[in-house]
Order: structure tokens, then C-alpha cells, then sequence
């Protein structure tokens, strides 16, 4: 069952997974994403200075290199991918690759992540981008208790049934697909401000 973002915003988030997932994966999808999470850390700290330099190139320039974008682009890919499969929302592991460009290749089938790239960015929004996004933080803050508290339950139905709630699962995404699209906004990706949407 696809848990798929709507086409109208420039970051899709998309989760095309069973809901039946083997009922030992949530004992161990958070030992088995060491690994990952240890190469994901590496790459938000790049992710970091990219973006810090990022802003200067927005200023003086209004736009993105394309490498600069494409690398960006990546690491919140990964960072899905890794997200999806620790929650276990997904049985196969992630690919550790960097895909490069914005729109996902879809070398992960269960999971897809793209940002349209702008044709220019602005020089302005720059400077109070994540001023704006505080309307969305205090939303995402009870949106993720909220998906805390359905992964916790998520886990117990898998464990006891093999199964994910659909519903549930749904709504993980969904706020996922929220935070994101934020992140996007925030990290200087997209201009276009960020609906107050799990779709």
C-alpha cells in the first residue's frame, strides 16, 4: 500500500512499501541501521557547511549550482530512506548511495524523495526563512509526539500481527512528509512555503 505525497509542491515524499513487515524487524531494524545512521551523520555534518555556504551563493548569485543542489538533494534522500527503514515502515534495507539529482532515480523502490529544482531562489527570503518556519515548528512538535506515540503502537501490531495499521502508517509519513518539506524550505531547496499538510 503506497503512501504517496500529492504532485502540486515542489518536495514529494513518498513511501511504496507492504504494510506486512516480518514481526522480528522492529526488534532489530534499530541495531541493523548502525551502519547507516553512522554515514548519515557524516553527511549532515557536510550537509551543514554546504548549506552555510549555500546561503552566501544565494546572495550573490540568486540560485544553486547544480552539484551544490543535487548533493543537498541527496542527503535528505538518505535521510528518508534511513528514517523509513529504523521505523521499520519497510523490510529492505537502504542502498548506501548518494543519487544525485533532484528528482528521485528510484534506485530504492519502497521509498522516493525529490525536490523540484527553482529556476532562481530568492535573495531576501534567505535571511528570514526560518523565521517563518517557527509556525511549522510548533505544529511539527505535537504532529511528531503524535507520531511518536503511533510508532510505538505501530510496533506492538507488527510484533503481534505482521502487520502495520495502514491508518497509522499513513499518518507517520504523513508528518514525515511535513517535516521535510519544511527542512526543504529552511535549508534554502525551495522559495514556495511549505503547506500545513500531511498530503
Amino acid at each position: 500500500m503506497a503512501a504517496v505525497a500529492g504532485a502540486s509542491y515542489p518536495v514529494t515524499l513518498e513511501l511504496d512499501a507492504p504494510l506486512e513487515v516480518a514481526r522480528w524487524r522492529p526488534l532489530v531494524h534499530w541495531l541493523l541501521s548502525i551502519p547507516y545512521y553512522v554515514v548519515l551523520y557524516i553527511l549532515q555534518l557536510a550537509l551543514g557547511v554546504v548549506t552555510f555556504v549555500a546561503w552566501f551563493i544565494i546572495l550573490f548569485t540568486g540560485n544553486l549550482p547544480d552539484g551544490v543542489f543535487a548533493f543537498m538533494t541527496s542527503v535528505h534522500r538518505f535521510q528518508w530512506r534511513y528514517s523509513s527503514y529504523v521505523l521499520f515502515l519497510r523490510e529492505p534495507y537502504p542502498p548506501f548511495e548518494l543519487t544525485g539529482p533532484d528528482a528521485d532515480p528510484g534506485t530504492d523502490p519502497p521509498t522516493r524523495f525529490s525536490i523540484e529544482r527553482p529556476d532562481r531562489l530568492s535573495r531576501l527570503l534567505i535571511f528570514v526563512k526560518w523565521l517563518l518556519a517557527i509556525p511549522h515548528y510548533i505544529v511539527l512538535l505535537f504532529l511528531l509526539i503524535g507520531a511518536a506515540i503511533a510508532s510505538l503502537v505501530g510496533f506492538f501490531a507488527v510484533l503481534i500481527t505482521g502487520r502495520w495499521p495502514e491508518g497509522l502508517r499513513a499518518f507517520i509519513v504523513g508528518v514525515h512528509r511535513w517535516a521535510y518539506r519544511v527542512q526543504a524550505y529552511v535549508y534554502l531547496l525551495t522559495d514556495t512555503y511549505p503547506p500545513f499538510s500531511l498530503e
